[in-house]
């Protein structure tokens, strides 16, 4: 992993250590003006200081795509994997060190596509960690390519005439998998209630998947297009144990109760496409996680020399 937590004196009492969102300040974000990339960065930047995260304890996992430059832009430990596989180099960071926070970003092509295998294990083991799907239901980085939840009938520079398929739904798909505990859906357009979503993810001990809509400037920018100007085309799920923002209340009217703890309505929102739904759709804090069920004990360097020995001589000729 790389990092360059130097800049953050650890010779300091870390007591006295206070940090703002320019500690987490990397180089200068290089995506294209209007990105939806920039918002999730700044609402990133600001939980990291609201939490007052140390940077030598954080650590954000990517893939392959325009999102998965996100570790190169924080000034926290960071690994840029291979396209689909963020999650299980994640989960290998999460088992060797629990202590660290750890975050995973993927697009809607490196989660549910290349990754769609990790993805379905990832929300089964239930490791603790937030996973953030950046989806702008296209494959940006290869130039306006079909994802899987890329509109049907959308024109993109591989299906010309139209996605031939129905687009997956990522938030029904996780509703469906065992042991999921934490799922949620924001819009990098309400900073307000992405930063309350990231927050509540955070917060949950256990797999928080979160998908953010967003949208990209040059080949998805008519994709959400209405509803960022109109939010009367956005339906907020409330609930005094889902994601509370008070500030939003006059500007999204339509509301629906909802409440986290209900599986079974929560799939049946979630598998409702025509509507844009923000908010906590399900949490459960009580299911197993796999560090927990499957912990590995702890071995001192001269332990690990003596069990291979050991191994070793069992074959020895």
């Amino acid at each position: 992993m790389s990092g360059s937590c130097s800049v953050f004196h650890l010779a300091q009492d870390e007591d006295d250590r206070q940090f703002d969102m320019g500690d987490y300040e990397g180089p200068v974000a290089r995506w294209c003006a209007g990105c939806g990339d920039h918002s999730v960065l700044t609402a990133v930047r600001r939980l990291l200081a609201d939490e007052q995260m140390e940077p030598e304890s954080t650590v954000f996992v990517s893939g392959i795509g325009c999102s998965s430059r996100f570790p190169h832009y924080l000034k926290t430990y960071g690994f840029h994997g291979i396209h689909g596989r963020a999650l299980p180099l994640s989960t290998g960071v999460k088992l060797a060190r629990p202590d660290l926070r750890v975050f995973v970003v993927m697009g809607d092509g490196d989660c549910v596509s290349i990754g769609a295998a990790h993805w379905i294990h990832a929300i089964r083991y239930n490791v603790d960690m937030v996973a953030l799907l950046l989806d702008n239901n296209i494959y940006g980085l290869t130039k306006k390519q079909t994802s899987p939840t890329t509109p049907q009938g959308y024109s993109t520079n591989t299906q010309p005439r139209g996605s031939y398929l129905p687009a997956l739904n990522p938030l029904e798909a996780t509703l469906g998998v065992t042991n999921a505990s934490f799922v949620a859906q924001t819009a990098e357009w309400v900073p307000a209630h992405l930063f309350a979503t990231l927050k509540a993810a955070h917060a949950h001990r256990g797999f928080s998947f979160v998908r953010i809509l967003q949208r990209c400037p040059h080949f998805t920018a008519d994709m959400y297009g209405e509803a960022v100007k109109n939010p009367g085309m956005v339906e907020m799920l409330v609930h005094d144990d889902g994601i509370v923002v008070p500030e939003l209340d006059a500007m999204f009217e339509h509301k629906r109760p909802h409440d986290p703890a209900d599986l079974a309505e929560a799939r049946a929102l979630a598998e409702d496409m025509g509507a844009i739904r923000l908010g906590l759709f399900f949490r459960d804090e009580t299911h197993p996680r796999y560090e927990e069920t499957r912990q590995v004990p702890q071995h001192t360097a001269s332990d690990k020399i003596r069990i291979l020995d050991e191994e070793f001589d069992r074959y020895a000729v």
